[in-house]
């Protein structure tokens, strides 16, 4: 699974000292000068005394030596996943406020926001450019615990469940490990960005309520109590639940596709920029899946974290069976789409800036067989 790829270093030590021959050489000069004097005579002594492995460090490593790597699997690697998955989850949902700020208000207020186009009009005129980009804050805190726990998790349960399963039952059952995987890290992500969406939906959908996450969880705590910033962790999950299912299993199903029927080569070896390209473009066809499959649980949460008191009956007398499946959902197909697109590319970016491996292409049992080999 390791990468190919290698970066060519300029030295700024002479390129005959890191050939194994000079090293030698040099070596054998140090040791057989034995001047008389018993301060050379001392020196000596102690370079003869030395063991080899201790005299081999005077010389540097050949810089075409690729550098350390990340063991596998070891709490360096689920830190790694950890910081990427803050970095994928909480810039994109950053960037991406306004749209979501057009998505929620269409879905809570529809005969004001009826169209993509006519949202984004109506919030310029009422509040400006600015306006966009309300609920920022608790945006990207929020979705970056999340992303953390996604991901960071997601790594752990993936090869937890493999181990348990066994390399056979976990290459013949790797859609139900992803599936599994992916469903025990978002139900603790929820957790973590429950309080954060809440506020973020008052602020965005009650214009005046507050201007962000300072102001707002404050006066949300005062009004719905402690508890509240947890009212909607019950649709929270049921939208990310399935959604993180769909968006892992999916995504790792269409690399492997890819890499087995699209690319002529394994994937060892392509070069990290196609690779690259291979992981946005499975994100980006498992986010309109996502979109799908969340959609109405999606709609729940904005109408429960905008109404005070309100109940998932309530929501679905509203909205009807066919609003809950349908209101907002081709501006969310966009914006989910787009959104796990760049989660995938920022996620193993980074895995590949740390030194680890672009996700998905083989099977958990057989990436276990391949680093216990190279173990």
């Amino acid at each position: 699974m390791a990468l190919s790829d290698k970066t060519s270093r300029q030295a700024l030590i002479p390129s005959f000292l890191y050939s194994s021959s000079a090293a030698t050489t040099l070596e054998k000069m140090m040791l057989g000068a034995r001047p008389s004097s018993s301060a050379a005579g001392l020196s000596s002594n102690l370079l003869e005394g030395s063991s080899p492995t201790r005299r081999s460090n005077v010389f540097v490593a050949a810089p075409s030596e690729p550098g350390m790597k990340i063991e596998m699997y070891s709490p360096a690697f689920y830190a790694a996943c950890t910081a990427g998955g803050i970095l994928s989850c909480g810039l994109t949902h950053m960037t991406v406020t306004p749209l979501d700020l057009v998505k929620c208000n269409m879905q809570i207020d529809p005969a004001k926001y009826k169209s993509i186009s006519s949202g984004f009009g109506v919030l310029l005129k009422e509040q400006g450019v600015r306006g966009f980009f309300r609920g920022w804050v608790p945006t990207l805190l929020g979705y970056s615990a999340q992303g953390a726990c996604k991901f960071g998790f997601y790594e752990f349960f993936k090869k937890y469940y493999s181990d348990i399963a066994g390399p056979e039952y976990a290459s013949k059952y790797k859609t139900l490990i992803y599936l599994a995987g992916s469903a025990s890290a978002e139900v603790i992500a929820d957790i973590a960005l429950c309080p954060f969406e809440a506020v973020k939906v008052r602020v965005q959908t009650q214009p005046g309520f507050a201007r962000g996450l300072s102001d707002g969880l404050p006066k949300f705590v005062k009004s719905e109590g402690a508890l509240g910033l947890y009212k909607g962790i019950v649709p929270l999950w049921g939208r990310q639940i399935p959604y993180t299912m769909m968006k892992f299993a999916s995504f790792e199903t269409i690399v492997e596709l890819i890499y087995k029927h699209a690319i002529p080569r394994p994937k060892d070896q392509c070069s990290k920029n196609l690779q690259l390209g291979v992981s946005f473009a499975g994100g980006y066809v498992a986010g309109v899946f996502c979109a799908i499959v969340s959609h109405p649980a999606d709609n729940l949460v904005s109408f429960l974290n905008n109404a005070k008191g309100a109940t998932v009956g309530d929501a679905i007398k509203k909205m009807g069976m066919l609003g809950l499946f349908t209101r907002g959902l081709p501006l969310r197909i966009v914006m989910i789409g787009t959104l796990t697109g760049a989660q995938w590319g920022i996620y193993d970016a980074f895995k590949v800036f740390v030194g680890l491996p672009t996700t998905g292409g083989v099977t958990p049992a057989a990436a276990a067989a391949t680093e216990l080999a190279k173990a």
